[in-house]
């Protein structure tokens, strides 16, 4: 699968806000978008083209695909299953990007970011109701219990990532938290204002309508 390998701050500064990226280092003075808020690039800092129309619904849909670490056929398919279901499209499609299992494991803290996260699925470290799932965009549902596999309990890393939750903003209400037992579960599905990033997406939806 295609994955992008370039420095993960200069995704932040081309959508010119924070995506939340690399985990704790986000929300410290040394964050790039704290230094540097501007494109990168040789002409970043001096060329500022104003973005109107298709553009700023473009710039929208690449700023959430960024931050849930999707690609451009995966983030369509999300899109089509919303606009094809019940409810505001929209909001279907930001609340089913946040039902994937590997957003779950980093809004619980058992990684500090989506990417990190994503290893831990990937790699078979992870148990929804004590079985090993080890498929990223795996739907959570209520009453779900996320685990970890045993040899992984002692990590140093997850332990740390878990300790500095609460400095990443904690954990969302649709969520719980067992962090001496270092498992969460699904307490109730997302709500659109569980959602805290800057996000119109309307502006996706009305991209994807024309």
């Amino acid at each position: 699968m295609a994955r992008y390998r370039d420095a993960k701050c200069r995704l932040c500064r081309r959508e010119g806000t924070k995506l939340f990226l690399k985990g704790d280092r986000c929300f410290r003075e040394s964050c790039a978008i704290e230094k540097r808020n501007y494109p990168p690039g040789q002409h970043g800092r001096d060329h500022r083209p104003k973005t109107v129309g298709y553009g700023v619904q473009l710039r929208e849909k690449q700023k959430v695909k960024r931050i849930y670490r999707v690609l451009e056929n995966q983030f369509a398919n999300y899109f089509g299953k919303a606009e094809k279901g019940k409810g505001i499209t929209g909001e279907a499609l930001l609340l089913s990007l946040e039902r994937r299992l590997d957003n779950v494991v980093c809004r619980l803290g058992l990684a500090p970011s989506r990417d990190q996260a994503r290893q831990l699925v990937t790699h078979g470290h992870i148990l929804v109701n004590g079985r090993k799932v080890d498929i990223a965009s795996a739907q959570v549902k209520v009453g779900d219990v996320i685990t970890l596999r045993e040899r992984l309990r002692k990590n140093q890393q997850v332990l740390d990532s878990v300790g500095t939750i609460g400095g990443r903003g904690g954990v969302p209400a649709w969520l719980e938290l067992d962090a001496d037992g270092l498992k969460g579960t699904i307490a109730a599905l997302p709500k659109r204002e569980d959602i805290q990033m800057p996000i119109d997406e309307q502006l996706i939806v009305e991209l994807y309508s024309k």
